[in-house]
């Protein structure tokens, strides 16, 4: 089977835990602070939901009444699949495609000086967003073992870009042989 998207696998992974209709996927995804480290949103629910039944890896039964929500559970083909591609994102390294590279790609049309001030604006976000996710794991402790371990990746990204941002200003702005 062709590997799933990422919002596929966490859909699936959300359906796995437990049957589920649309909104309480929406809820358990706004509730888990999922949206800080996949990309879904509320709209595509449905539409990924959709994906995984033609594939046959969750079904659902038909709502009964006009208000009913159609409620979507795992098959088995849905569980087997759900760890094979889980155990394969554990594994694999995928590259990553950051805004900041395509503005460092392009470094030689922009002005010195207002490039420099930029990386330096970005930054301070990285520093105030490392901040706000440290906050929200601060939180909810006690935090299961799995949950701690998402947190520390994303802080440790945060960290590393906070770091190379550093180093990249330190270097670019005590090398006078790299002015324009």
């Amino acid at each position: 089977m062709k590997a799933l998207t990422d919002a596929a696998l966490l859909v699936l992974g959300l359906v796995a835990e437990m049957p589920r209709h649309g909104y309480e996927l929406e809820q358990a995804i706004e509730q888990r602070g999922m949206r800080e480290w996949t990309q879904i949103g509320f709209s595509s629910i449905y539409f990924v939901l959709g994906k995984l039944e033609k594939l046959e890896l969750v079904a659902a039964e038909k709502p009964a009444g006009p208000k009913a929500k159609k409620v979507f559970w795992v098959t088995d083909a849905g569980r087997a699949t759900l760890a094979e591609q889980s155990l394969a994102a554990l594994r694999t390294v995928r590259p990553s495609y950051g805004s900041v590279l395509l503005g460092m790609a392009h470094w030689p049309v922009l002005e010195r000086d207002a490039a420099l001030g930029a990386l330096k604006e970005r930054g301070a976000a990285v520093q105030a967003e490392l901040k706000r996710v440290g906050d929200i794991q601060v939180a909810q402790q006690p935090l299961p073992d799995y949950v701690e371990a998402l947190f520390d990746y994303a802080l440790g990204q945060l960290r590393a870009e906070a770091n190379w941002i550093r180093q990249t200003l330190n270097y670019m702005t005590t090398k006078p042989w790299l002015e324009d």
